[in-house]
């Protein structure tokens, strides 16, 4: 007879400390699969809240561009993807050539400087190119002189670059659409904070290509959370039957 035979007490299992371990392992699992549903969430409302300002801005009839006056108080949740209207003659020479990868192919975003009769600049997203039209010069009936007017989607900076990919001005590597770096690399002054995606108008010479701007957005962020929520159900029951299971074959050895 063992000492937990004498004592009343049925045996540990020798394999007490690796089941532990297992289920710490577990609900570590169970806590990272609530967490992404968490997460799905957060991601479902910013969707949410980015298709109605799409919907509710982007269709509407244009209204003038902000001017310095308001640029201070323009933020994503009051302006991005407002259709606006603006005057002015381009600065082709400053032109700046932004990784593009679009339905077209891959190529570059036209960003050029628009410079008001007021005397403030604001960055216009021209539109696509190709990567063989890259140089000016061979798109030159697109080099619009004297003064436009633009009509298009306000749209907020896009500072630093991309995930793995940081512009590099000095080097004229340019990944996103960053206006505050942008202004800084081709010395524009009195510059709104916020650049304009052109809309469809057609360019003389057919480049650059406007009116690309993605505004249909794929949501589905709750099927994603309710996915992660039911795995973690699903290997909670399971480890609980698993546990059921142990507890029950080590109360019939213990009465055996």
């Amino acid at each position: 007879m063992t000492a937990s035979d004498r004592d009343g007490k049925p045996p540990q299992s020798k394999y007490e400390l690796p089941n532990l371990l297992i289920l710490g392992a577990i609900s570590i699992a169970i806590l990272g699969l609530v967490l992404l549903g968490n997460w799905q969430l957060r991601r479902l409302d910013w969707k949410l809240s980015l298709i109605e300002r799409v919907e509710n801005r982007a269709f509407a009839t244009p209204v003038a561009a902000p001017t310095a006056a308001a640029w201070s108080g323009i933020t994503r949740e009051t302006e991005e993807y407002r259709r606006v209207v603006i005057y002015g003659r381009f600065l082709h020479e400053r032109e700046t050539l932004v990784l593009a990868l679009t339905e077209r192919g891959n190529g570059y975003w036209v960003l050029t400087p628009l410079l008001t009769p007021a005397g403030e600049t604001v960055l216009i997203n021209r539109g696509y190119v190709p990567a063989a039209a890259a140089n000016p010069a061979q798109r030159e009936a697109g080099q619009i002189d004297g003064e436009i007017s633009v009509t298009g989607l306000l749209r907020i900076s896009e500072p630093g670059g991309i995930p793995l990919r940081d512009n590099d001005p000095a080097a004229e590597r340019w990944y996103s659409r960053d206006v505050g770096a942008i202004a800084r690399a081709r010395e524009l002054n009195n510059v709104a904070p916020y650049f304009i995606d052109a809309d469809d108008t057609a360019n003389p010479g057919g480049l650059p290509i406007g009116g690309l701007t993605r505004l249909y957005y794929r949501n589905a962020h709750l099927v994603y959370a309710l996915t992660w929520y039911g795995l973690a159900l699903l290997l909670a029951a399971m480890t609980l039957r698993v546990i059921w299971l142990e507890r029950r074959g080590r109360t019939k050895d213990a009465q055996g």
